[in-house]
């Protein structure tokens, strides 16, 4: 590929990293609008784990221990005092941190959403330079040692076999 070429398709490639950049920024900032008390108290039990049983989350379990935290919620939402995110912290203080099912993304805890994407980037670039030195030291273009070697084995495939 010549040099003319590769400087050509880079701005694609910028272009196309701004996008995605663009349209992540814009999801995970953008706001649903205003929410109904019942649908906050959904989002909220979503992000609680019931207490007794395994792998429900306090939306799901019919278990009574379950109802007992959506009623706390539903109490606290219709309060209008506490923010979600201190219903959650209240909820975690009485039961527990095995009741949180999504991590804070804030602290130590944050690395569990950040060093998988930080994985998957490392990844991807350690592959883009391997790719690259493999296509570097591969030498295409045969030379006059190649075309004897194949000239020898062609010469050998059509020598008849001799019984």
């Amino acid at each position: 590929m010549s040099r003319t070429s590769s400087l050509k398709r880079w701005p694609g490639w910028v272009l196309l990293l701004f996008v995605v950049v663009g349209f992540l920024v814009y999801g995970s900032t953008r706001d649903a609008g205003a929410r109904t008390p019942e649908e906050r108290v959904e989002e909220i039990a979503k992000r609680l784990a019931c207490p007794v049983c395994d792998g429900e989350s306090v939306y799901e379990s019919a278990n009574p221990a379950s109802a007992a935290i959506r009623q706390e919620i539903k109490a606290q939402v219709s309060s209008g005092v506490a923010t979600d995110d201190d219903i959650v912290a209240y909820i975690v203080q009485q039961f527990g941190a095995q009741t949180q099912l999504v991590p804070k993304a804030s602290g130590f805890e944050s690395l569990v959403w950040v060093l998988p994407a930080v994985a998957f980037v490392c990844a991807g670039v350690g592959l883009f330079f391997a790719f690259r030195r493999w296509r570097t030291t591969i030498d295409t273009v045969p030379d006059d040692a190649d075309r004897a070697l194949v000239d020898a084995a062609l010469a050998e495939q059509d020598e008849p076999d001799e019984p």
